[in-house]
């Protein structure tokens, strides 16, 4: 059975390597290498956008959540599906325009073009927010990569995770985002495939083996039975919100998931890149709670060390090889379309944010890409040494991560869309109290009570709202 498995994840990283070589044979631009020219469909940028945004933490960490906390999990996923739906639906396309009247190639970037007598600054400190928990994000993805090939094959989590970093690299050195997104799309099929097949597959195996999801968790510990985890009065509400509070890092503050909507080419494909995006998030969250919940009651009795393994374990237990194979090939295609991305965006925030608008530096479009693609692979193998030496769940790096940057950079993202007083201070403010605030948060015991996703995305925006009072612009640059 290990041996069709094998054969095929083999297949699929060779598969990966090969479209990364024939899209890097091509001659590109810097704008090319980081954004694609914005010549790609909208649908390809739909399921790049929703595979990069789920990555390992929706087959591994999401799941695994599920099985450990039953039912309540059930609000991490309304969170995310009404973050993902709001910002298809409000700020995808406004993202498009806003980065053509700019020019801007990155979500920084169109920050400092925005605020230009503050520019350099907002560059300076968004690069230094973005690459600090960027790389910790990147860390999470090649983690899981090493539990999923531990949990197949018995392979040392340490070599699983080289050889993710490997394909991660080559995808990311040789095409840039062109074949970032294409490959994501394949990838992103793969994903929604194993979501969608396996709880269909569990759910038969549970009938037929006339096992009951409500008698497993009724006999389970105490609150996985319940829709609100057994908590009553506050701490019911801190449980229900805490586990919504992903909701705010959706709006506009993750650079991965954005630049996908500064690619857009045109009204007419975002909006077709809307319907993709939301219903491929639909058919994804429900089969990842399905496959949570089906594991409690195929697994009742058992104990895992890592209950982040339970997928990879459902698919072997579960189906034929040669099925199998297919299906954890997407749970490599998860990690694999995020850790590029990710890549992508920490290589942007310095050769095109740092070395090309902060320091000026006189570069062709040439050298830029090299620069790139050097920044590519130090970035990579940096992160490797962090998934090597973390301890931590990917469920909460990942949890960190979307604090750090989404949920500080979301308030700066909807008050210089929304809000025509906000200001270069009031920018660098919120940036600066984001992240802040983060460091601080999850540092202390206050993380167990109020998730730092909803402190800093507060913190932030009522920084960036008042400094903006405070220190309004005399005369903006256009």
């Amino acid at each position: 059975m290990n041996g069709i498995i094998l054969a095929e994840l083999v297949l699929y990283c060779l598969v990966m390597a090969a479209l990364g070589y024939w899209y890097g044979k091509k001659e590109m631009s810097h704008s090319d290498f980081l954004l694609g020219g914005k010549k790609l469909p909208g649908w390809a940028l739909a399921f790049s956008e929703r595979a990069t945004g789920e990555s390992a933490w929706l087959l591994l960490g999401y799941t695994g959540f599920v099985f450990a906390s039953g039912l309540s999990a059930i609000w991490v996923a309304v969170g995310i599906v009404i973050g993902i739906v709001c910002a298809w639906l409000f700020l995808a396309d406004r993202f498009r325009q806003e980065a053509e009247r700019y020019g801007a190639l990155t979500l920084p970037g169109y920050l400092a073009k925005r605020f230009g007598a503050h520019g350099q600054t907002i560059l300076w400190l968004a690069t230094v927010l973005i690459f600090s928990f960027m790389m910790f994000y990147f860390s999470a993805q090649i983690a899981g990569a090493g539990k999923t090939l531990f949990t197949v094959f018995h392979i040392d989590p340490a070599l699983g995770m080289v050889i993710s970093v490997a394909i991660v690299i080559i995808l990311s050195y040789t095409g840039g985002f062109v074949s970032v997104v294409w490959t994501d799309m394949i990838q992103s099929v793969l994903m929604l495939a194993t979501l969608v097949i396996l709880p269909i597959v569990a759910l038969v195996e549970i009938y037929s083996g006339g096992l009951s999801i409500s008698e497993a968790l009724h006999h389970a510990k105490p609150g996985l039975d319940s829709w609100t985890g057994g908590a009553a009065g506050f701490a019911l509400g801190l449980l229900l919100f805490n586990n919504f509070a992903w909701f705010f890092g959706y709006l506009g503050g993750q650079p991965q998931l954005s630049v996908r909507f500064m690619a857009l080419k045109d009204a007419r494909e975002a909006k077709t890149a809307k319907t993709v995006a939301i219903v491929w998030t639909l058919l994804a969250y429900g089969g990842a709670f399905l496959i949570g919940l089906a594991a409690i009651a195929l697994y009742q009795g058992q104990s895992f060390t890592d209950v982040e393994t339970v997928l990879p374990k459902m698919v072997l237990d579960l189906l034929p090889p040669w099925l199998a194979g297919l299906l954890l090939s997407g749970i490599l295609a998860a990690i694999v379309t995020t850790a590029d991305s990710q890549l992508l965006v920490i290589t942007s925030s310095i050769s095109e944010d740092i070395v090309r608008r902060s320091l000026r530096l006189r570069l062709s479009e040439r050298q830029l890409v090299a620069l790139s693609r050097a920044v590519v692979v130090i970035a990579g193998l940096l992160g490797l040494v962090l998934a090597m030496t973390s301890e931590s769940l990917v469920y909460f790096i990942v949890s960190w991560a979307w604090a750090g940057i989404g949920c500080t950079l979301s308030p700066a993202i909807l008050l210089s869309f929304f809000w025509k007083r906000y200001s270069g201070i009031g920018a660098i403010a919120t940036i600066v109290a984001g992240f802040v605030s983060t460091v601080i948060w999850i540092s202390s015991p206050l993380e167990a009570i109020i998730s730092s996703r909803f402190t800093t995305f507060a913190i932030a925006l009522v920084a960036g709202v008042l400094f903006s009072l405070l220190f309004p612009d005399r005369q903006r640059t256009m």
